[in-house]
């Protein structure tokens, strides 16, 4: 490995692939960001998991598989359209399908959500509440990006879907674990109350 500080982004610019020049605050670069701050924390959820006094397996193999997904996607995300066919790196579009059977699996078992609910429960179920607003965040720093620069479709689906499996996979970590949901408003009310508004 090279020298990790080479000083050359001092002046608020990065290099892309291709060797393009950019601003350290364009939008390629904070897509590419808020994916390198997402997949941290998936990290951190991890760490939690393999350390609790019941640590979930498939929790483990599934964000092992989104992390190592996440880093030819961001290769791509810092490649250009233009140049992206002489990028090797391809991203495994069948993430997308495991996101909606993990969804459809555990909604199964739970029961329906009548009620927002407030992130919390076990530290494992707030981290991955915390990732989903994350995994949000990335998701609209790519469209910021697909604007100037079409994103992958696929890429963009499974943004999308992560999201929605993390929301669940934190239901499920506290039903497993006997923490109850604290729900706040139920989704009728709050409808009628904004409607009465408007």
């Amino acid at each position: 490995m090279g020298k990790i500080y080479t000083k050359k982004g001092d002046a608020g610019t990065t290099n892309i692939h291709g060797g393009e020049v950019v601003p350290k605050d364009c939008a390629r670069i904070e897509a590419n960001g808020t994916l390198d701050e997402l997949n941290a924390l998936l990290g951190v959820v991890r760490a939690f998991n393999g350390n609790s006094h019941n640590p979930d397996k498939s929790l483990e193999d599934f964000l092992s598989r989104v992390q190592s997904a996440f880093m030819p996607m961001m290769s791509i995300v810092a490649t250009p359209q233009q140049r992206r066919d002489a990028n090797p790196r391809r991203f495994d579009a069948t993430l997308v399908e495991e996101c909606e059977r993990i969804v459809d699996t555990l909604q199964r078992k739970l029961e329906d959500r009548k009620n927002f609910v407030h992130p919390g429960g076990t530290v494992v179920a707030s981290l991955l509440q915390l990732s989903r607003t994350v995994a949000r965040r990335a998701e609209r720093r790519l469209w910021s990006l697909h604007r100037e620069d079409p994103v992958p479709a696929e890429m963009m689906a499974f943004m999308n879907r992560l999201s929605d499996a993390l929301f669940v996979l934190a239901r499920y970590e506290n039903k497993k674990n006997d923490f109850p949901e604290e729900k706040w408003e139920e989704f009728y009310q709050y409808r009628k109350r904004t409607d009465e508004k408007q």
